[in-house]
């Protein structure tokens, strides 16, 4: 059976849509089986939502985008987001939600980490790294971060601990 960070999930499809109220605006996702977080907003993702710092100028990268929540909230506040995501299943749901929530500053790639956007910078990388990958996986995204930010950009993560997130 595939994981969430599996190109394709091996569970059977179900949806949920859940409505959330971040940064002051309230959105619609729609939440699925075999993509991290089914029917909820995972805690460490409204932590990092809450926190992440965005300027109106920016290009943001949502690396990892899930079903999409980082990245269509980033785009209420940026000039443009790329999502993207290894999981097949993540993708064509992360492309709903953009429609549901009328995002027209963004797009969404799949791919393995930093493949979809190889020789593009950005202002900003937000992710909620999937921890159960390993920890590889996790030093890849930080040791290639650089390579894909503008000067002064910023890596921005949160990670779950034995104390939380």
């Amino acid at each position: 059976m595939g994981h969430y960070y599996s190109e394709e999930p091996g569970t059977p499809l179900k949806t949920k849509t859940i409505e959330v109220c971040l940064r002051g605006q309230c959105f619609r996702f729609i939440t699925a089986s075999g993509v991290f977080s089914f029917g909820k907003l995972d805690r460490g993702t409204e932590l990092l939502i809450e926190n992440m710092v965005l300027d109106d100028d920016w290009r943001v990268l949502d690396l990892g985008c899930g079903y999409g929540a980082i990245g269509i909230v980033a785009s209420r506040f940026v000039d443009y987001v790329v999502m993207t995501d290894v999981n097949r299943r993540a993708i064509k749901i992360a492309r709903k939600n953009l429609k549901i929530n009328g995002v027209r500053n963004a797009e969404v790639r799949w791919g393995s980490l930093y493949e979809p956007v190889r020789g593009e910078k950005f202002d900003a990388i937000i992710t909620n790294p999937p921890v159960h990958a390993g920890k590889e996986v996790l030093r890849e995204i930080v040791i290639n971060a650089p390579r894909h930010l503008n000067d002064g950009g910023l890596l921005q993560l949160v990670i779950k601990t034995k104390q939380g997130a």
